[in-house]
C-alpha cells in the first residue's frame, strides 16, 4: 500500500499540532494547580482542573444546542426566519405525526418489553447449574452493533415470491407450515412492531445482567423468612424478589426509554423510514441532511431533547435519593 507522505502532510501537521495543544494545556493545568495552595484554594483547584472538560462541554455541545435551537425557528436553508412553522408542521403533518406516533410506540413497548424479558430470564436462570452459560447467550448480541443486528434481522425477515425458495428464516417457517410468504417489513403498522424485535433482541441482555445482579443482591434472610411464611413462587415474585429489585428495575426502565428515544441505527438499516416506520432521529437526518430542510431537522432535534430531558432529570433525582 503506497503512502504519499507529501499528500498527508496538512493531516499530520494537524494531528501534531492538536497533540501539542493538549500537551500545553495539561501542563498549564499543572503547573497552576501547583502554585495554588490546597487548604486555603480547594475552589481554585476544582476550578482549574474542570476548565478544559467545561470548554470543550462548551464548544462541543452548549454552542452547537444553542446553534440547532436557532436554526428551529428558520427556513430550511437556515437564511430567514419562520417562526413556529417547523413546529407546526412537526404537529399537523400526516408524514410528520406518523414519525411521532411510531416513537411513542417505541417508547412505551420497547423498556417494558426488554425489562420484562431480562426480568424473566434472569429469575428463570438464577442459581441454576448452567446459569453462566445462560447469561453468555443472552448477552451476545450485545457485543453485535445495531447496524450488524439490522443486518441480520433483514435476513430473518427477508422475503420472496412463492416461486422462489425462501432465504428468510421467518418466511421459510410459514412457508413449512402451509403459509404464504410476506413482506414483513413492508406491511404498517405490523413493521414497527417487527423492528422492535430487534432493539428487545439486542438489549435483552443489559437488562438480564442488572436484574440478575440486583436479584443476588436480595438478603438472604428475607427470602428464607418468606419460605418459613410458605410463600407460593408466585408470591416469592411479586412480594420479595420485586420490591426488592425496584431500584434496578426503574435503572434498566430509564435506560432504555432513553436508548430507544435516540433511536436511530435499526430503522435506518432495516427500512430505511420508509413504508410509515420512521422515528424521530431518522427523521431528522432525513430532514436536515436528504431534503435539505435543515430548520425542521433542528426543529425535530430539539423536540427530541425535550423529550429525553424529564427522562435525565427523573434518573437525577432518583441517584440523589439513593445517596442519602
Amino acid at each position: 500500500m503506497d503512502f504519499d507522505f507529501a499528500a498527508e502532510l496538512p493531516k499530520i501537521v494537524q494531528l501534531l499540532i492538536g497533540v501539542a495543544a493538549f500537551l500545553v494545556v495539561v501542563a498549564v493545568v499543572l503547573i497552576l494547580v501547583d502554585r495554588v495552595p490546597m487548604r486555603r484554594r480547594a475552589w481554585m483547584h476544582a476550578a482549574i482542573l474542570l476548565s478544559p472538560a467545561v470548554l470543550l462541554l462548551t464548544i462541543g455541545l452548549v454552542i452547537p444546542a444553542i446553534r440547532t435551537s436557532m436554526l428551529s425557528f428558520m427556513s430550511g436553508d437556515g437564511q430567514s426566519w419562520v417562526g413556529a412553522d417547523n413546529y407546526g408542521w412537526m404537529f399537523t403533518q400526516t408524514e410528520a405525526l406518523t414519525v411521532l406516533r411510531n416513537t411513542l410506540v417505541w417508547v412505551l413497548l420497547v423498556p417494558i418489553l426488554v425489562t420484562t424479558v431480562g426480568l424473566l430470564y434472569a429469575v428463570l436462570v438464577d442459581r441454576t447449574r448452567f446459569e453462566s452459560l445462560a447469561k453468555s447467550l443472552v448477552f451476545l448480541p450485545m457485543a453485535i452493533s445495531f447496524v450488524g443486528a439490522g443486518i441480520i434481522w433483514r435476513f430473518v425477515y427477508a422475503y420472496r415470491s412463492e416461486e422462489q425458495e425462501q432465504i428468510g428464516l421467518l418466511n421459510q417457517l410459514v412457508v413449512a407450515f402451509g403459509g404464504e410468504p410476506q413482506q414483513w417489513l413492508q406491511e404498517p403498522p405490523l413493521n414497527t412492531l417487527f423492528l422492535i424485535v430487534v432493539m428487545v433482541w439486542i438489549q435483552a441482555g443489559f437488562a438480564t445482567v442488572v436484574l440478575s445482579a440486583a436479584i443476588k443482591g436480595i438478603p438472604a434472610e428475607i427470602v428464607e423468612a418468606a419460605k418459613l411464611d410458605g410463600t407460593t413462587p408466585a408470591q416469592m415474585f411479586f412480594q420479595v424478589t420485586l420490591p426488592s429489585i425496584r431500584s434496578a428495575v426503574i435503572v434498566v426502565m430509564v435506560t432504555q426509554s432513553i436508548a430507544t428515544l435516540k433511536l436511530f441505527d435499526i430503522v435506518r438499516t432495516m427500512t430505511g423510514g420508509q413504508f410509515d416506520t420512521s422515528v424521530i432521529a431518522n427523521e431528522m437526518y432525513n430532514q436536515a441532511f436528504r431534503y435539505g430542510e435543515t430548520g425542521r431537522g433542528a426543529a425535530l432535534a430539539v423536540f427530541l431533547f425535550v423529550l429525553v430531558l424529564p427522562i435525565v432529570i427523573y434518573q437525577i433525582r432518583q441517584r440523589r435519593e439513593a445517596l442519602r
